[in-house]
């Protein structure tokens, strides 16, 4: 299975005029492993949102400690505080707990059940019913099986299946069972679709049925295993000059998306394998703050250097809302980064002596410290798989 990709993603809308969501996503990345937990604190606004946010940092903290999935479920249900009127407790979760290698355990409690989707069709897991030691008006559910190339888990928060309570139409709501009869029609009409893509459109779903005001905090996360999006990203040129040929050999031999990034880079790349580079001109304007792009054959975005790199930098530890992103150098650099599952980054090592001058933004760091950081929020933040080469 290690030709395949795990991809977690998810999607969240505020209950109406809320300012924080009720709703909690947590993800967590190992070595051979990824910990997701969805937890949904009772009511709304920021008590709910402390509720589900303890919920998801105790889930994820056991699990990262190799602690059994349903063993952490009986502790933090231990923990979280119960109503004494309606005997339930003030915050539901899902928990993911999936190898890469595809062996997926899943424990919920309360939350609307995940569908496990295959070729198109909600296929039915085996779920142990663990009882409580308490008198919580709840269930305690474990699962567990084995995920293959192009399933979905996709989970989410009653703020989905409630939606639209009231029409006509949904006396009870948009209910399970039209969820996943929306989920076949959306995989169905585009197969590839990614979990961010679902999550969103799922989320996005719900909130329209509620007439567009989200009359609950609204999330749907989901999990895609499948072939990997690979993407090179070559910045700097090599430290000796004989290297270019190397330089070149990666990126002719590489089959993905293709990012050069430097002036320097590009023009090296042009003279090696003998394409043309040209500027794009209609970008040009004296007061922008974002250099240009190029167009060369065979890649698909070629811009300035460090200046880029450090904005597109910020933009990655802010984790912003792709949508509102403007279209320039530094927004499409993160769209395609983040549209991806393996970056490998091929870092020049040679100074470039302009970036040296004390003069210029701090943000301009040296190249290589500059890709560390970027690798680090691509690999901590988004779940991504980075490679880093200096030459």
């Amino acid at each position: 299975m290690d030709q395949y990709f795990l991809e977690v993603d998810y999607y969240q809308l505020n209950k109406n005029k809320q300012i924080a969501c009720g709703d909690s996503f947590l993800s967590r990345k190992f070595d051979d492993r990824i910990v997701v937990v969805l937890a949904d604190g009772l009511g709304s606004g920021i008590k709910a949102s402390v509720l589900s946010t303890l919920t998801t940092t105790m889930a994820a903290s056991f699990i990262t400690s190799r602690m059994d999935i349903r063993r952490a479920a009986e502790v933090i249900l231990d923990t979280l505080p119960v109503c004494s009127y309606r005997k339930i407790g003030y915050s539901t979760f899902t928990i993911i707990d999936a190898k890469l290698s595809g062996e997926v355990s899943i424990i919920e409690h309360d939350n609307p059940p995940y569908a496990l989707i295959r070729k198109g069709k909600i296929i039915p897991v085996v779920k142990q019913d663990i009882p409580l030691k308490t008198e919580r008006k709840s269930h305690l559910y474990y699962s567990e099986f084995t995920m293959l190339p192009e399933d979905r888990i996709v989970f989410y928060s009653d703020g989905v299946t409630q939606a639209g309570m009231g029409l006509p139409h949904l006396p009870l709501g948009w209910q399970e069972s039209g969820v996943e009869a929306y989920l076949r029609e959306l995989l169905h009409n585009s197969p590839q679709l990614s979990a961010g893509q679902i999550s969103k459109r799922t989320a996005l779903k719900a909130r329209e049925y509620d007439g567009g005001k989200a009359a609950d905090d609204i999330s749907c996360a989901a999990l895609y295993l499948r072939n990997p999006r690979r993407t090179l990203l070559m910045t700097g040129p090599p430290y000796k000059k004989e290297h270019d040929a190397v330089l070149a050999s990666i990126a002719n031999g590489f089959t993905g998306t293709k990012i050069l990034c430097g002036g320097t880079t590009a023009a090296i790349l042009s003279r090696e394998l003998g394409i043309p580079l040209k500027v794009n001109l209609s970008e040009v304007r004296l007061d922008s703050e974002i250099p240009p792009t190029a167009m060369m054959e065979g890649f698909d975005l070629v811009t300035e250097g460090t200046i880029t790199l450090s904005r597109a930098l910020r933009i990655l530890e802010q984790d912003p809302a792709l949508e509102t992103l403007s279209d320039n150098a530094v927004n499409r650099l993160v769209k395609l980064l983040l549209d991806s599952d393996i970056i490998e980054c091929v870092v020049g090592t040679k100074i470039n002596d302009a970036h040296q001058d004390p003069a210029l933004p701090k943000d301009l760091e040296i190249r290589r410290n500059l890709m560390k950081h970027i690798c680090n929020a691509l690999e901590t933040k988004y779940m991504k798989k980075t490679n880093l080469v200096f030459v």
